[in-house]
C-alpha cells in the first residue's frame, strides 16, 4: 500500500499529466473552478460554515467527544508572509485516500447521494470556499501534508486543486506549538494563511459566531474559538468555547420524540448569559410526492426539529437567527422558538428558498410538529402548577413575521392551536383543566381582584366555570400575556356570565363596604359598554334600610317607582342625613322614598372611585343622590295636593331657611310653585300671583272686589297666620308672613301689578284720596314698566278727573285734559273758533297734583303748546272725517296758520296733525297736502306722461295762488324746481304708448338722469321705455330693444343683410338724443359694436341655415370681417362661435360645413385624398371660384384648415378604405400613417371609430391582406427567435423600408410590434404548419415569451410520426412522463418527442399533464378490473403508491366512486381482484385468525409484504377504508350460542372479587371525564347495574358465533369461546370457571372481563368502549390494588368526586 506521500505523487502525475504535455482543458478548469468559487457565496466568511458543515459530516472514533477548534494567529508558520494565519483542528478519522482524490476534482464530493445517511453538506464545492481568504490552504491529515495554490501551476496551467506536498513551513512541530502541548494534536489540521484584505472579515466573523451553531449538529459537541499571539494585549478575536448536552431522558411516540439540550459558553467578554437549556422536538413527515425535487429524491421524510429555549437565547449580543438548515441562516423570524428541517438553501446560505416546493412542504408541516410539542410541554406535565405552565405560552408565535410564507405557518400553528385542548383554566381544586380556546373565557382585571378579595374573606369560588364558560386561569389572564390569549382567540365572558356569576356567590352582604363598592365601582365602569341590556339589572345589588331598620337588597330593575323616580336617595352631605330622615318621617305617607344605610353612603364619601360610582348611581341606577335642595324638590313632589302637607312644607321652607340648610336662592325657587292654600281651604298648585289676605288691604279699599281671581291669583288663606308645629318645630303667629312677602311674592296696592281689565272704579268720579292712591299705583307700575293696555286705557278714558272747562266745572278723561303753569290758554280759546279746552280743577287737588306730573302724562294729561295745536288739529280731522271740508272750512285753515305764523307761535304740530289728511280737493280727487301741486307752465310736459294730483284751481279759484307760503308748509309743491322724482312717482301705467313726443321722450331720460340713485325710480321709467314702441327710427316707430344706434366702424357689418336693422331717427330727436347713450343701451338699444356683432351673428346664422345665404354674401361677410378686423373693435366670442359652427361654406362633398369642419385644398393633401372623403371648401368656377383662395388668411382665423399637419384629425373622421385593398397605393399608406404619427405627436388618442374604420383588411403581409391586429412588423429583436414566414409579418418589400419608421404609428393602430406581444398571432398560425423543426421555433418562442392562450383557445400538440408527418392531438391525450410505464399507447408520452425545455411549456401552457392524473389511474385500474384475471406486484404497488401519494378528499371521492374491486391476499405469485364489498380490512387479528382458519377463499384486503416506505400499511388501510372496504371488527355480527343450563350454574356469593369497589371506582373516575358530558346522577346510574349483578359460575364453556354478510347474500360463520357474557336485562353475570394457567390467560381473561364490563356500561355511548376496556384491562392485572389503581388514575387524569366517594361509601357499606 501506497505512503501518504507516494499517494500524492500518483495523483499528481496520473491525474494531471505533470511531466508529460499540458492538457489544453486545464485552463478552462482552472477558470471554472475560480469562477465558482467567488461566485457560489455573497460573502467571503461563508467558508467558516463551510468548513463547520464538513466537520460535522464528518465521521469520528468511538468514544471521542467530537469537537472543531480555531485558533487564528499573526505568526507566519507558513513562511508565505502572510500577516495572520486561521487554524483549524477537528477530531476525526481523518483523511482517506478517497476524501483526498475528491478534494483534488471538481463535484466529486464523497458525500454525494448520502443526504440520508446524516450528511448535510450540499453544495459541492466544500473545501474550495477557502480560496476566497487564502491563497494556499494546507492539510495535515492522517500522514498526508499538502497544500493547494490558487495560482495556475507551471506544469499544467491549473490552480485550485493540484496537491503540492509539504515538507516544511509549517512543521508538525510548528502546528504544535500553535495549538499548545497540553494535548495530542487532533487528527485533522487545515492551516490558512490569510489573504490580506480579507484578515478584518474573517477576525469580525470569528468575533460574532453565533453561540448556537452546535444546536442542531448531531455529531460536534464542542466548538471554540481563540486568537494566540506572543503578545496577547495584540488579541482582537472575542474568544469563546461553546458546548452541548443533551439530557437523554425523552419521551417518544410513534414518530416524534423530545428532549433537552444545554449550550453553555465560556467567553472573555461580559455577556449576560453563559449557558441556556433547550426543549427539543423532532418528528418525521413523509414526504409528499408534490414536493418531492431533484437534489432531494432519495430523502423519503422529513426530520423537523423545533427548539424551545427555556431561557434567555445566547446570541453574544447580535440577532438570533429562527431558522436552520442545520446550521444557521441569517433569517431572523420573530418566533420565539427556532426551526430546523433540511431545507433547500439560497447560494449565499444566508435564507432558504421560500418558493422552493421542498421547503415549502416542510413549512406545511412545521405547524403539526409544534402543536404537538406544545402540547407535550403543557398537559403532559404531572404535579407541576398551572401557574409554572404559564411562560411556556410565550413560545407561542404571537408576532408576525416578516416573511409572508412564514406567516402562513404561524396562522396555521394558530388555526390548529385552537382545535386543542390546551387552555389552562381556572380551578380551586387539584385538579387541572385544560380546554380549547372556544369553551374559555376571560375576565376583567378589576373582577378578578373583586373574587380574589371575596375568597379571602370566605366567599366559595368553587363552581366558577360552572356558568357556562371555564375561566382563563388567573396567572394567564394578565396584561402580560395579553398577545399570547388574543392569538389563541379566547375571547371574555359574556356580560350576562358576570351577572350569572355575582347572583351565585355572596360578593354583596359576605363582604365588607370597601370591597362591595369596589363590585359596584366594576359594574359602573362597564355598564353602558356591557351590562345595561343584560341580567345585571335584575341581581339584588342595591342596599337600602327598610321600613323596620334592616339592610335590604334591591335589583336596579326594580329601584324605579310608577312616577319613574327612583325610591332609593342617598344625601350628598352627611351632615343633612338625618334631618332629611325626621321630615321624610313627616311626609313618609306620600315619599315612597328610602335611603341608603348611613354606613354604605360614609364608605362612598370614603371611596377613592366615588367620582364614577356616584356618576352611575344617578345617571344608570337612578339612585337619588339629594342635596338638601334636592329633598325640598322631592318633598315637593311628593305634596298631591293635600291641604296639610301644602301648610307644612311652607313651614320645611321657613324653618330649612332659618336654620341655613337651604339658600334664598333654592327657597325662592321652591317657593314660586308650591301649592298654596287659598281663603276658601282649596290647594292651588298653579297661580299668577299671590294676594295678601282681604282684611285690610288696600285693594279691598280701592277695588272692592278681586278681580285677580280670574286671572290665576292665590288669594292666602288665614291657616297661614295660624301658630302651628311640624318635624318637632314650631311657628308663631303670623310669623309666616313676612316669609311669605318675600318668597312667595304675597302683594297689595301698590305694589301688585293690575289685570288687563278696565278699571271700573276709573268710570265714576273718585275721592281726593283714592285718586292720588290711584296715582300712587301708576307711580309704581311705572318703575315697573307693567301698565295693562286695557287697564291704562280706561284710566285715560274713564271721567274721574275733575276739570274746569270755561270756567265751569266737570269730569272729564285725562286724554282729553290739560294741565298748565298759566293763562295762556285763553288767546287759544279766542282763536279756536268752536274748540273748548278742558283744565285740570287745581283748587280741588291742590298743590300737590303737580308732584305727579310724570304719571298724569302717562294717563294722558297733555301740558304743551303743540299738544293743544294737535288737539285743535285732531278736532279739525274728525270734522272732515265726517263730513269733507267746505271751501271755507280750508281757508280757515290756511288763515289759522297764517295767524300762528304771525303771532310766532309754534304751527308745526298743527300743521302735522292735518298734512296728512285727505281734505284738498285736486286733479286726482280729495288728497292730502303732501305730494300735492299748484300746477303752472312747467309742469306741462310732465303733464302728458304723469298723473300728479294738482289743486282744483276751478273749485278754489285763483284765490288759492295768495296761499303759497301756506300751502308750501302744508307740503303742496309749488313750482317744478327739477322735481323729477315726482314726476316718475306719478308715471303713468302707459307714459310712452300713443306715439309719444320728442319732448315727452327727452324729459323720460332726464328723469332717468336725476334718478340714478333711486333704483326703483329708475327701473320704474326703465320698464316704461322697454314697455311700448315709443322710439321712432327709420323702419317706424319700434321696441327700444330693435333700435340701433349707427355707427361708422361697423356699418359694414349691417350692409352685408341690408333693411334688417331699424336706426334711431336723429332728425326727429336732434342731437340731445345722442348725450343719453348710455340711457339708450340701458333700454336696450345696441349702441356697441359687441353686441351690434352679437345681434348681426343671430342674423348671420339664421340666414345660414336658409338657402338665402348666397355665394354674394360669402364673400361681401369675409370682405367686411377683414375691413372690421383692422380696426380696434374685437369681435365677441358668440359672434366667432355662431360665424364659426354656422355651416355656410359649400364643400366639394355637396354640403355646407361650418368653417372648423371645412379644409382649403393644397397640394400636400393630394395623397391622402385618395383613401379619404374630406371636407374641401368648393373652390371650382360654379362656386366659390379661385378668389375664395383671397381671403386664405381670414378663413383660418375662422377654423377652416389649412395646412395638412393641421387637419389630420380630419383624416382620421374621414378614412374611407376601397373595397380591394389592391387598389391601395403605398403612398396613401404611408401618407395615413405620417396622420397618425402628427396625432400622437399633439398627445391625442385614436378614436374608437377611427379604429373600427382601419379594422378592415388593407395592410399587406407575406400571409396577404390583413387587418392590422393580425399583422405582425417584423425587426432585429424577432430574429432570434423566428423567421418572416413563421406569421403574418408586413411585407417590407411592397412598403419599403420606411415602413419600419412608423413602428410606433403601427402598433397604434393594432399591429404587434414587440417580440413579446406576438405569441397569440403566431400560436393561432400553428395549424398552418406542419414542418416540425418550425413547430418546434414557435413552441421554444412562446414558451421563452410566456403565452398563455385563452380558455377557450385548442391546446394541441404535434405528434410527429416515422414518416416524418405527424398529427395535431389535443393535450387531454398526452402526458410528458409515464414513470412506471403503466399506460402503454393510452396516452401520447411528449418525452419521447420533445427535449425537456419544452416540459415546463407543455405543462404549464398546454396544460399536458406532467404524469397520469388520479382519473387515469382510475380508468387504468377499471381496464384491469374487466380483463386482468391477475395483477403483478409490481403493477400493483405502483398504482397503490401512487394513490397513496396523491390521497385527499377528490382522490377519496373519485376512487371510491370509480373502484368497485380491490386487491385480495393470495397465496399465488400474482394478485387476485374482488369485490370491495366481499373484502374486509383485517382490524382484529382474532377474527382474522379465525376466518383465515375457517375459509378456503380469501377476503382480506392486499398490502405489500414486507412493507415499503412509499406504502405505509396503514396508510394504505386508511384508503381503504375510506373508498368502503368494511372493517372485520365492524361488519361482523355477533351472537351468543351457549344456553346455560340453571343445574349447571353456581351463583358467586362473593361478587365483590369480581365486581370490587377497586372497578367501580375506576369506572366513576372515568365517566367523570368532562368530555362524558355526565352528571353525578347519571355516572352513578351508571354503575348501579353492577352492583345489582348477580355472578354465575359454569363449568361448561361460553361460546360466541361471528357471521360475515357477503354481497352475494351468503353468510359466512366460525365459532369461538368466550369465557364471559353479561345478560342486561336480568342483570346476570356469566363466568366460564378460570383456568390455571400462566400469562396467556390471564391477559386474555382480563381482556375479555374488560371488554364485558365496557359494553354493558358504555351501551349508548359506544365510543369510549376502547378506552374504558383498556383501562378495566390494566387494573384487573394489577389485581385492583388500590394504591397501583391510584397511580393508575392519576397518570390518566382521572380523579372521583366527593360525590362519587359518598356513593360508593354508601353502596359498599350497605353492603
Amino acid at each position: 500500500m501506497a505512503t501518504p506521500k507516494e499517494h500524492i505523487d500518483e495523483i499528481r502525475r496520473t491525474k494531471f499529466s505533470i511531466g508529460r504535455e499540458v492538457n489544453p482543458l486545464m485552463e478552462d478548469l482552472h477558470q471554472a473552478v475560480k469562477n465558482l468559487s467567488a461566485e457560489l457565496y455573497a460573502k467571503d466568511v461563508h467558508f467558516l460554515m463551510e468548513l463547520i458543515q464538513n466537520a460535522e459530516d464528518n465521521e469520528y472514533p468511538e468514544g471521542v467527544n467530537p469537537s472543531l477548534e480555531l485558533i487564528i494567529t499573526s505568526e507566519d508558520i507558513t513562511g508565505t508572509g502572510a500577516p495572520t494565519t486561521l487554524l483549524i483542528f477537528n477530531n476525526e478519522k481523518g483523511f482517506s485516500s478517497k476524501n483526498i482524490e475528491s478534494i483534488c476534482s471538481i463535484g466529486r464530493s464523497t458525500k454525494k447521494g448520502n443526504r440520508k445517511r446524516g450528511y448535510i453538506g450540499e453544495k459541492g464545492i466544500g473545501f474550495k470556499s477557502v480560496f476566497l481568504i487564502t491563497a494556499q490552504p494546507y492539510i495535515f491529515s492522517n500522514g498526508y501534508q499538502i497544500q493547494f495554490n490558487e495560482e495556475p501551476c507551471p506544469h499544467t496551467n491549473l490552480g485550485y486543486i493540484i496537491p503540492e506536498w509539504v515538507e516544511e513551513n509549517p512543521t508538525l512541530a510548528d502546528i504544535k506549538r500553535i495549538y499548545g502541548s497540553h494535548a495530542a494534536l487532533p487528527t485533522t489540521t487545515i492551516i490558512l494563511p490569510l489573504k490580506p484584505d480579507k484578515i478584518k472579515a474573517v477576525k469580525q466573523q470569528l468575533s460574532s459566531i453565533q453561540p448556537e451553531v452546535l444546536l442542531f449538529l448531531s455529531k460536534i459537541k464542542q466548538f471554540s474559538v481563540k486568537e494566540v499571539n506572543e503578545d496577547p494585549s495584540l488579541n482582537t478575536v472575542n474568544a469563546i468555547s461553546i458546548s452541548s448536552e443533551i439530557n437523554f431522558v425523552t419521551r417518544k411516540n410513534i414518530d416524534a420524540d423530545s428532549y433537552t439540550l444545554h449550550l453553555s459558553t465560556d467567553e472573555a467578554s461580559d455577556v449576560t448569559e453563559k449557558e441556556c437549556g433547550y426543549y427539543m422536538w423532532r418528528q418525521k413527515f413523509p414526504v409528499r410526492q408534490e414536493n418531492q425535487v431533484e437534489r432531494r429524491l432519495e430523502v423519503e421524510e422529513w426530520v423537523i426539529t423545533l427548539a424551545f429555549p427555556l431561557g434567555q437565547r445566547l446570541n453574544r449580543g447580535m440577532s438570533s437567527p429562527g431558522v436552520y438548515a442545520f446550521l444557521p441562516t441569517e433569517m431572523v423570524t420573530n418566533f420565539p422558538f427556532i426551526i430546523q428541517a433540511d431545507f433547500v438553501l439560497a447560494s449565499s446560505r444566508e435564507t432558504i428558498l421560500l418558493d422552493n416546493k421542498w421547503n415549502q412542504g416542510i413549512l406545511d408541516c412545521v405547524p403539526s410538529a409544534f402543536v404537538n410539542a406544545f402540547n407535550s410541554l403543557i398537559t403532559t406535565s404531572e404535579d407541576v402548577p398551572v401557574s409554572t405552565l404559564i411562560p411556556m405560552f410565550r413560545f407561542l408565535p404571537v408576532c408576525s413575521s416578516s416573511y409572508p410564507k412564514l406567516n402562513a405557518v404561524r396562522e396555521s400553528i394558530k388555526e390548529k392551536l385552537r382545535r386543542e385542548n390546551i387552555i389552562p383554566c381556572q380551578s380551586y381544586s387539584d385538579q387541572k383543566i385544560f380546554r380549547k380556546h372556544c369553551e374559555v373565557g376571560r375576565l376583567m382585571p378589576s373582577f378578578w381582584d373583586i373574587l380574589k378579595k371575596g375568597r379571602k374573606q370566605g366567599v366559595s369560588l368553587h363552581s366558577l366555570s360552572s356558568h357556562g364558560k371555564c375561566i382563563l386561569n388567573s396567572s394567564f389572564d394578565t396584561e402580560e400575556y395579553d398577545d399570547v390569549v388574543n392569538f389563541l382567540g379566547v375571547e371574555p365572558v359574556t356580560s350576562e356570565w358576570y351577572a350569572k356569576c355575582i347572583r351565585s356567590y355572596n360578593l354583596v352582604l359576605g363582604v365588607a363596604e370597601e370591597d362591595y363598592l369596589e363590585l359596584l365601582h366594576f359594574i359602573a365602569e362597564n355598564w353602558v359598554s356591557s351590562f345595561h341590556r343584560t341580567d345585571m339589572k335584575n341581581v339584588p345589588l342595591v342596599k337600602y334600610v327598610g321600613p323596620d331598620g334592616d339592610v335590604v337588597l334591591c335589583p336596579i330593575s326594580n329601584l324605579t317607582m310608577w312616577n319613574g323616580l327612583s325610591m332609593i336617595c342617598m344625601s350628598t352631605e352627611s351632615q343633612h342625613i338625618s334631618w332629611m330622615i325626621d321630615w321624610n318621617r313627616e311626609f313618609r305617607r306620600v315619599t315612597d322614598r328610602y335611603f341608603m344605610p348611613k354606613s354604605t353612603q360614609e364608605a362612598i364619601g370614603c371611596f377613592s372611585k366615588r367620582g364614577t360610582l356616584l356618576e352611575w348611581l344617578k345617571n344608570q341606577v337612578k339612585v337619588c343622590v339629594a342635596s338638601a335642595y334636592d329633598f325640598a324638590v322631592i318633598l315637593y313632589k311628593s305634596l298631591k295636593g293635600d291641604q296639610q302637607l301644602a301648610i307644612a312644607y311652607v313651614h320645611f321652607l321657613y324653618h330649612s331657611l332659618s336654620q341655613h340648610r337651604l339658600s334664598n336662592m333654592h327657597v325662592d325657587s321652591l317657593c314660586g310653585s308650591i301649592p298654596l292654600v287659598d281663603n276658601y281651604g282649596h290647594v292651588i298648585t298653579r297661580r299668577k300671583g299671590v294676594l295678601v289676605p282681604a282684611n285690610g288691604s288696600k285693594w279691598v279699599e280701592l277695588m272692592g272686589s278681586n278681580p285677580w281671581r280670574e286671572l290665576g291669583y292665590v288669594e292666602l288663606g288665614e291657616d297661614y297666620l295660624r301658630p302651628a308645629t311640624f318635624a318637632g318645630t314650631s311657628t308663631k303667629e303670623r310669623q309666616l308672613m313676612t316669609f311669605l312677602k318675600t318668597h312667595v311674592a304675597a302683594s297689595d296696592i301698590p305694589d301688585i301689578s293690575p289685570p288687563n281689565i278696565q278699571l271700573s272704579a276709573a268710570y265714576a268720579p273718585l275721592t281726593k284720596k283714592n285718586a292720588f292712591l290711584l296715582l300712587d299705583w301708576i307711580r309704581s307700575l311705572r318703575y315697573k314698566r307693567d301698565l295693562p293696555a286695557k287697564f291704562l286705557t280706561s284710566i285715560k278714558t274713564g271721567r274721574w278727573l275733575k276739570i274746569s272747562l270755561s270756567g265751569s266745572p266737570g269730569y272729564r278723561p285725562p286724554s282729553q285734559s290739560f294741565l298748565f303753569n298759566s293763562s295762556a290758554g285763553d288767546p287759544l280759546q279766542d282763536e279756536s273758533v268752536m274748540v273748548d279746552i278742558p283744565l285740570i280743577d287745581q283748587e280741588f287737588y291742590g298743590n300737590g297734583i303737580n308732584n305727579y306730573k310724570e304719571e298724569l302724562k302717562t294717563i294722558g294729561v297733555m301740558f304743551e303748546y303743540s299738544e293743544v295745536c294737535q288737539f285743535v288739529g285732531k278736532h279739525v280731522m274728525s270734522l272732515a272725517a265726517s263730513s269733507a271740508l267746505t271751501k271755507s272750512n280750508v281757508f280757515q285753515i290756511l288763515n289759522f296758520i297764517r295767524f300762528l305764523r304771525l303771532k310766532v307761535l309754534p304751527a308745526d304740530e298743527f300743521i302735522h296733525s292735518i298734512r296728512d289728511g285727505r281734505w284738498l280737493k285736486t286733479s286726482c280727487g280729495n288728497r292730502s297736502p303732501v305730494g300735492s301741486v299748484l300746477f303752472n307752465e312747467e309742469w306741462r310736459a310732465a303733464s302728458q306722461i304723469s298723473d300728479i294730483p294738482f289743486i282744483d284751481q276751478n273749485h278754489y279759484g285763483k284765490e288759492i295762488l295768495r296761499y303759497e307760503l301756506e300751502l308750501q308748509l302744508l307740503g303742496v309743491v309749488v313750482g317744478f324746481n327739477k322735481n323729477y322724482q315726482l314726476v316718475t312717482d306719478h308715471l303713468k301705467s302707459q307714459a310712452c304708448s300713443k306715439y309719444p313726443t320728442a319732448e315727452a321722450i327727452l324729459l323720460i331720460f332726464e328723469c332717468m338722469r336725476h334718478c340714478e340713485h333711486n333704483s326703483r325710480s329708475y327701473n320704474k321709467l326703465l320698464q316704461a321705455l322697454k314697455g311700448d314702441k315709443c322710439l321712432k327710427t327709420n323702419k317706424g316707430y319700434k321696441f327700444p330693444s330693435e333700435c340701433f344706434l349707427p355707427n361708422t366702424d361697423w356699418d359694414c357689418l349691417l350692409k352685408v343683410f341690408s333693411n334688417d336693422f331699424p336706426l334711431i331717427d336723429e332728425d326727429f330727436y336732434g342731437t340731445k338724443i345722442l348725450s343719453y347713450r348710455n340711457k339708450l343701451k340701458q333700454a336696450g338699444v345696441v349702441v356697441e359694436f359687441e353686441l351690434a356683432a352679437q345681434r348681426f351673428s343671430a342674423v348671420f346664422k339664421n340666414r345660414a341655415s336658409s338657402s338665402s345665404f348666397g355665394r354674394e354674401h360669402v364673400l361681401s361677410f369675409l370682405s367686411s370681417y377683414r375691413q372690421i378686423s383692422n380696426t380696434n373693435n374685437q369681435f365677441p366670442s358668440d359672434f366667432r362661435h355662431n360665424v364659426c359652427e354656422s355651416k355656410w361654406l359649400q364643400t366639394r362633398l355637396g354640403v355646407r360645413r361650418s368653417p372648423k369642419e371645412c379644409i382649403l385644398f393644397g397640394p400636400e393633401w393630394e395623397p391622402v385624398s385618395s383613401i379619404t372623403l374630406l371636407p374641401f371648401i368648393d373652390d371650382s368656377n360654379n362656386y366659390y371660384g379661385q378668389g375664395i383662395h383671397e381671403y386664405r388668411k381670414e378663413l383660418k382665423s375662422l377654423g377652416v384648415t389649412i395646412k395638412f399637419k393641421d387637419g389630420v384629425k380630419f383624416v382620421a373622421t374621414s378614412i374611407c378604405f376601397p373595397q380591394d385593398p389592391i387598389t391601395i397605393a403605398p403612398e396613401s399608406v404611408l401618407s395615413l400613417l405620417q396622420c397618425i404619427q402628427i396625432l400622437r405627436k399633439d398627445g391625442n388618442t385614436l378614436t374608437e371609430a377611427f379604429q373600427k374604420k382601419v379594422s378592415q383588411s388593407w395592410i399587406k403581409t407575406v400571409a396577404g391582406y390583413k387587418s392590422p391586429d393580425q399583422s405582425l412588423l417584423f425587426g432585429s429583436d424577432w430574429g432570434s427567435l423566428l423567421r418572416r414566414i413563421d406569421g403574418p409579418f408586413i411585407d417590407e418589400e411592397f412598403y419599403g423600408p420606411s415602413i419600419t419608421a412608423y413602428k410606433n404609428e403601427l402598433k397604434e393602430i393594432g399591429v404587434t410590434v414587440e417580440v413579446s406581444n406576438g405569441c397569440s398571432l403566431i400560436a393561432s398560425y400553428l395549424d398552418f404548419h406542419s414542418e416540425f423543426s418550425t413547430i418546434v421555433r414557435v413552441y421554444n418562442y412562446l414558451h421563452k415569451k410566456g403565452w398563455w392562450p385563452s380558455d377557450d383557445t385548442p391546446r394541441r400538440i404535434w405528434i410527429p410520426n416515422d414518416s416524418h408527418n405527424g398529427a395535431w392531438i389535443g393535450s387531454e391525450k398526452c402526458v410528458i412522463h409515464d414513470k412506471d410505464d403503466l399506460f402503454g399507447s393510452e396516452l401520447n408520452v411528449l418525452e419521447k418527442h420533445y427535449k425537456s425545455e419544452l416540459f415546463a411549456f407543455f405543462s404549464g401552457i398546454m396544460r399536458v399533464k406532467s404524469h397520469p392524473s388520479v382519473d387515469d389511474y382510475c380508468k387504468l385500474w377499471k381496464d384491469w378490473e374487466d380483463s386482468k384475471e391477475q395483477l403483478s406486484h409490481s403493477e400493483c404497488s405502483s398504482f397503490w403508491t401512487y394513490i397513496s401519494k396523491h390521497w385527499n378528499k377528490s382522490t377519496e371521492k373519485t376512487v371510491s366512486d370509480r373502484l368497485s374491486k380491490v386487491p385480495v391476499e393470495s397465496g399465488s405469485d400474482g394478485i387476485l381482484l374482488s369485490s370491495k364489498h366481499d373484502v374486509f380490512i383485517a382490524d382484529d387479528l382474532q377474527l382474522k385468525h379465525l376466518f383465515k382458519e375457517s375459509s378456503p377463499d380469501s377476503i382480506f384486503v392486499w398490502y405489500p409484504q414486507p412493507s415499503i416506505p412509499s406504502l405505509p400499511r396503514t396508510k394504505l388501510l386508511d384508503i381503504y377504508s375510506k373508498i368502503g372496504v368494511r372493517k372485520i371488527s365492524e361488519s361482523v355480527h355477533k351472537e351468543d350460542i351457549t344456553k346455560l343450563e340453571a343445574s349447571e350454574l353456581k351463583q358467586v356469593p362473593e361478587k365483590g372479587t369480581v365486581i370490587g369497589k377497586g372497578l367501580l371506582k375506576l369506572i366513576l373516575g372515568f365517566l367523570a371525564d368532562p368530555s362524558m358530558e355526565l352528571e353525578a346522577g347519571q355516572r352513578q346510574e351508571a354503575v348501579k347495574g353492577l352492583l345489582d349483578l348477580k355472578v354465575f359460575e359454569t363449568e361448561s364453556a361460553i361460546e360466541v358465533s361471528y357471521k360475515l354478510s357477503m354481497s352475494s347474500g351468503n353468510i359466512k360463520s366460525v365459532n369461538a369461546s368466550r369465557v364471559m357474557r353479561w345478560n342486561w336485562e336480568d342483570s346476570k353475570f356469566f363466568m366460564q370457571k378460570k383456568k390455571s394457567g400462566g400469562h396467556k390467560n390471564k391477559i386474555e381473561y382480563a381482556t375479555i372481563f374488560a371488554k364485558v364490563i365496557s359494553e354493558g356500561v358504555l351501551r349508548e355511548k359506544e365510543e369510549h368502549i376502547d378506552a374504558l376496556s383498556e383501562l378495566i384491562k390494566l387494573a384487573f392485572l394489577l389485581d385492583f390494588d388500590e394504591e397501583e389503581v391510584g397511580y393508575l388514575m392519576r397518570s390518566k387524569n382521572i380523579q372521583v368526586f366527593m360525590e362519587d366517594e359518598e356513593f360508593l361509601s354508601s353502596a359498599f357499606s350497605m353492603g
